[in-house]
């Protein structure tokens, strides 16, 4: 039978004490990336795979990581899928545990999760207590914020800039009616987007038509431009989200409306089909896999008690497409 490959096994071929190996798995600071890749070359080579018992049990370290969220919700699949990308990157091993709909339950399940001694961190997307606990076993607790219990967006993706940028844009080509076409207030993101609609109309003395509010369906966004007055165009829409534009891109079809002759329209999430529609929607790309995996980069660093890593740029960038143009200019694609 073959032996199980050991860390001297990783040791000997990478050439390096047996105890840099063990620091390697170990994540402890102070090893070079040369090193660090040599090291992890060497035991992917010989699929060596550390004993974490054994290493919890030497230096309280377990190789591994949780992500907390509520039983009631699920988080955005991107979210998840970065944080666990870049948790095993780094060599750990990440479980999803689920905590109680209650505070009161929450904090006492919680509580016990942290006193298993099995994570070296925690990480929650959702606002979080730390226990006394978690001080005294070391455990690593970080609630990042992105999202509050009821899985609404409160963190970076409430930045409502692109809208400003935006509508900036569609000034500068000549546009000077807007109006807004809003998601539920009780939400942050659709807050931020108005608030910063209405800003921005004020800033740069435009013309608005209003805020029409609804929700986040193509029924609602439907409804909105069909309560506008047939003398509206030329008109640009700032809507809540791609779904509320799909909808508004049909009514104004249905007017009799050309987008973006008559009609700009403009959405947010930039959702798989919105490129694909006739015409193709402008939209704003949020990139949560990469936020998802910063959040798990920052929980590491804490863990091995480095320094935080800076955040990353452009996680909302703006995806200019047909569905936008100057006013009066007719989408020329079948020509």
């Amino acid at each position: 039978m073959d032996r199980r490959p050991t860390s001297h096994d990783v040791a000997r071929l990478a050439g390096v004490s047996q105890s840099t190996v063990s620091f390697v798995f170990t994540g402890r600071p102070g090893i070079s990336e040369a090193t660090r890749t040599r090291v992890l070359q060497a035991a992917a080579e010989l699929s060596y795979r550390p004993n974490l018992a054994a290493r919890s049990m030497r230096t309280q370290r377990t190789g591994r990581l949780a992500v907390v969220a509520p039983i009631s919700t699920l988080y955005p699949v991107t979210l998840l899928s970065g944080a666990i990308a870049a948790a095993q990157q780094e060599d750990y091993v990440v479980e999803v545990v689920s905590l109680p709909p209650t505070t009161a339950d929450r904090d006492e399940r919680l509580a016990e999760v942290i006193e298993s001694r099995q994570y070296e961190g925690i990480l929650s997307f959702t606002p979080l207590r730390a226990p006394a606990a978690a001080a005294d076993t070391g455990t690593v607790v970080l609630a990042v914020g992105e999202l509050d219990d009821e899985m609404h967006v409160t963190g970076e993706f409430t930045d409502a800039q692109p809208i400003v940028e935006m509508m900036e844009h569609l000034a500068a080509m000549g546009h000077r009616r807007f109006v807004h076409f809003a998601g539920p207030q009780d939400y942050p993101s659709a807050r931020a987007r108005r608030q910063a609609y209405l800003a921005t109309v004020q800033r740069l003395g435009l013309t608005s038509l209003g805020v029409v509010d609804g929700d986040w369906s193509g029924r609602s966004g439907e409804e909105a431009l069909n309560s506008l007055p047939d003398d509206a165009p030329p008109l640009a829409v700032i809507a809540a989200n791609d779904v509320v534009a799909t909808g508004a891109l049909r009514a104004a079809t249905l007017r009799g409306w050309t987008v973006p002759g008559d009609v700009s329209i403009t959405g947010w999430d930039d959702h798989h089909q919105s490129a694909y529609l006739v015409p193709s929607l402008t939209s704003v790309a949020q990139d949560r896999e990469r936020l998802g995996a910063h959040s798990m980069r920052r929980l590491i660093a804490s863990v091995r008690g480095e320094a935080a890593p800076d955040k990353p740029e452009g996680l909302l960038r703006i995806i200019w497409r047909e569905s936008t143009g100057a006013p009066g200019v007719a989408d020329d694609r079948a020509g």
